[in-house]
């Protein structure tokens, strides 16, 4: 395990070292709102599809916002394993040149949404015997709801200043929006810290709402008025909830999976700078982190995790960010294989680190 790091919260910890420790404690799988950087997840990702390592014996949420929310989906689908695979082609090789205003890239985003969504997949996806999708969006208000540039910038710019003295002020500029399939909702959206609402995923809004949820300000258009939901402009669910910013789990000795590129996490978009910014301390207290050492990350191109600053550094040359892109998919693709061993052997007690 030298290229990965696992880190649990207090009951979680307390869980794993006891050897509690299953597969079938994880009743949530949580993704992160954190742009090309999901792609050292998808041996993880795919390693989880292949062993059905998850939703065996009980229903799994799969929670996240923007290209957290997207990996996602590919779990509900008929054939889960190719769509994941046809995700990662289409986010991989989609193009990009200097020209390209908000509104084209968001036809490059529903582009790649639908080289892994089939139309007539949807109604499997939305009656999933294992899984439960929720996917968090954000829908901007005052300024923030604005496609003019300046004013979008303006908007952003007071929602830092007033995020950095709470978070709670990023109510007044957008509203968590979770959009899920299923009975009822995830359980967060029932407990007392929750702000926002819940709507149902549908035929119709399935596409839109995991599009909207992957919405960048200022760089991609928003979507507007989203089917069975309040009007509105959508836009990246990572607004919100970059990282965990909740805690997950409905029961003590349930544990919500999270693998992350690194190991600090970050409640939302805009404290990413704010250093000393931190979830909730009970958010974390049933979670189970994986993310990679910093050996592994030193050998990937750019000794760097994939970003999105990559797509302007190569936007003259995107036949080096492509093969970039796909060595860091191919030099992760152990990750899942060997986190399975480890629980399998027992091995995850020994190891396993407080967060």
């Amino acid at each position: 395990m030298d290229d990965l790091h696992i880190r649990a919260g207090k009951r979680a910890y307390e869980i794993i070292r006891d050897g509690g420790f299953t597969m079938d404690r994880v009743r949530t799988y949580f993704a992160p709102a954190v742009g090309p950087r999901w792609l050292i997840s998808s041996g993880f990702d795919l390693a989880l599809i292949k062993y059905g390592a998850l939703g065996r014996s009980n229903l799994v949420w799969l929670i996240g916002a923007s290209a957290g929310a997207w990996r996602l989906a590919a779990w509900l689908q008929p054939e889960p394993e190719k769509s994941y695979r046809s995700l990662m082609e289409a986010y991989i090789t989609a193009a990009y040149t200097r020209k390209d205003k908000p509104a084209n890239v968001l036809g490059t985003l529903e582009g790649i949404i639908n080289a892994y969504i089939e139309d007539d997949a949807i109604p499997f996806a939305l009656t999933n015997n294992h899984f439960r999708l929720a996917v968090i969006t954000a829908r901007a208000k005052n300024l923030l709801a604005s496609e003019m540039g300046w004013l979008q910038r303006l908007g952003l710019f007071f929602c830092f200043v007033l995020n950095a003295a709470s978070r709670s002020n990023l109510n007044r500029f957008a509203e968590r929006i979770v959009f899920y399939n299923g009975a009822k909702p995830p359980y967060f959206c029932f407990k007392p810290e929750f702000r926002g609402r819940y709507i149902p995923l549908n035929q119709t809004n399935f596409k839109a709402a995991v599009t909207a949820s992957g919405a960048i300000p200022l760089l991609v258009s928003g979507v507007r008025d989203i089917y069975g939901a309040p009007k509105g402009i959508y836009r990246d669910g990572g607004l919100m909830d970059y990282n965990i910013s909740h805690n997950y789990t409905q029961k003590p000795d349930e544990i919500t999976l999270f693998f992350h590129h690194q190991e600090r996490i970050i409640p939302g978009w805009l404290d990413k700078r704010l250093t000393k910014r931190q979830p909730p301390a009970e958010s974390l207290d049933n979670v189970l982190m994986i993310y990679p050492s910093e050996p592994f990350i030193n050998r990937l191109p750019g000794e760097k995790v994939p970003d999105r600053d990559d797509i302007l550094t190569f936007i003259d040359d995107p036949a080096t960010r492509i093969k970039n892109w796909s060595q860091a998919v191919k030099l992760s693709a152990h990750f899942g294989v060997e986190f399975l061993e480890c629980v399998e052997s027992g091995k995850i007690r020994h190891i396993v680190g407080r967060l």
